[in-house]
């Protein structure tokens, strides 16, 4: 951002850039635009908090930053340990396929906490936020504190940076040079490091430790009850920061315990929507337009592949029916994969890594009855395109 220094610039929520293009477009052309300040420059700013998006709006960001660049450390190490279970089944511990993959796989998942920490400090205090982050990630694997504690370091150590990096504002430019390369990475780590050690720590590992025996002692309607609660909500938004949150979760208890029957109910959740509309648009082919049953059939691929977005242009053009269906259909879908002890040892992949798992074809059946629910609803209660168009038409004649 450093290159826009002194120069008008808009900085708002993408929605905006989606619903409100217009008016932004307006803006920026009038010169209506808050002067942009980088960092340790002397340019004057009139942009102010609300310029620069809400405050969850920037936590949402910061947390997205640490996901996705965790995500490739979490499908490749979870499928390749995912393979080995599978050689260690047919060919014994002692095989050099199943102690060769594990051994990767294993190393991979090691980095899943540092990388999330890290890249969320990353994210909120730029480049010297990285190391303090990463640390603060790996002490909270040291201490038990788990993928929450992990989650709490990369923001504390964001936070800490950047504070230190407003108290050396002031420093002589004789030693500008030091910052980066001596000061921030020692003050920066020996701060997040005590936080971690003395506090932050030993507090989550007690949470994490809670949580994880409790998860364990889940009797089967409890288990029933957060596997469909963890199925419709990657139903909610198909993608986003709810959809998110219930993937993070299993994915933190996933690595804790290498317990994959929460992974199963946020797979077969997320697998739901965009099947069920593939089938809706082959059953009710009347509540759909020519565009839409086309777009419908890519979904069969989509879904298949646990890809929830591909339902995400439908929810948008109609978004209570198809969300409200979605959600009813996951959230039983991910219910019986508890009810029936489904497992799923990979983070991804849907169809094409169920056989790693425990009762695949009983995946299969909650994945199928979910899908159908949801399609029969959906099917039902949208109204038919001709019906919509003349309801369309009766709206402008009234106004």
């Amino acid at each position: 951002m450093a290159r826009f220094n002194g120069k008008p610039v808009l900085q708002r929520p993408v929605s905006e850039g989606i619903n409100k293009s217009e008016e932004l477009i307006t803006r920026a052309v009038a010169g209506n635009a808050p002067i942009f300040q980088a960092e340790g420059s002397s340019a004057s700013s009139d942009a102010d908090d609300t310029e620069r998006g809400s405050g969850w709006q920037s936590i949402y960001k910061d947390l997205m930053n640490g996901v996705s660049h965790m995500l490739p450390f979490v499908v490749g190490g979870g499928i390749l340990l995912a393979l080995s279970f599978l050689f260690e089944a047919q060919l014994g511990e002692d095989s050099i396929l199943f102690t060769s993959l594990n051994s990767i796989g294993g190393s991979a998942f090691t980095f899943l906490i540092p990388i999330l920490a890290g890249y969320i400090a990353y994210s909120i205090a730029d480049r010297p936020g990285l190391l303090p982050g990463m640390a603060g990630g790996l002490l909270a694997v040291e201490s038990d504190a788990g993928f929450l504690g992990g989650l709490v370091a990369g923001f504390v150590a964001g936070y800490v940076m950047n504070l230190i990096k407003k108290s050396l504002k002031n420093v002589p430019k004789t030693f500008e040079g030091l910052k980066s390369i001596l000061l921030y990475p020692v003050l920066g780590l020996l701060a997040v490091g005590l936080l971690m050690f003395f506090l932050i720590g030993p507090f989550f590992a007690v949470i994490n430790n809670a949580m994880i025996g409790f998860l364990e002692n889940l009797g089967t309607g409890n288990a029933v009850i957060l596997g469909a609660v963890l199925g419709g909500m990657m139903a909610v938004d198909m993608g986003g920061p709810v959809n998110k949150a219930a993937y993070a979760f299993s994915i933190g208890i996933f690595g804790d315990t290498g317990d994959g029957s929460l992974m199963a109910a946020v797979m077969v959740g997320g697998m739901i929507p965009p099947l069920a509309i593939a089938i809706s648009t082959l059953l009710f082919k009347s509540k759909f337009t020519d565009i839409e049953r086309q777009s419908g059939l890519s979904n069969f691929v989509l879904g298949l592949s646990f890809i929830t977005e591909g339902a995400i242009p439908f929810a948008a053009a109609d978004p209570l029916r198809v969300i409200g269906s979605s959600v009813l259909g996951a959230a039983i879908g991910g219910g019986l994969t508890q009810l029936w002890n489904v497992t799923v040892p990979a983070p991804h992949g849907g169809v094409f890594v169920i056989g790693l798992g425990d009762n695949t074809m009983l995946f299969l059946v909650s994945l199928l009855v979910g899908s159908i629910i949801t399609s029969v609803i959906l099917g039902l209660w949208k109204p038919h395109v001709q019906d919509s168009k003349v309801a369309i038409k009766n709206e402008d004649m009234n106004l």
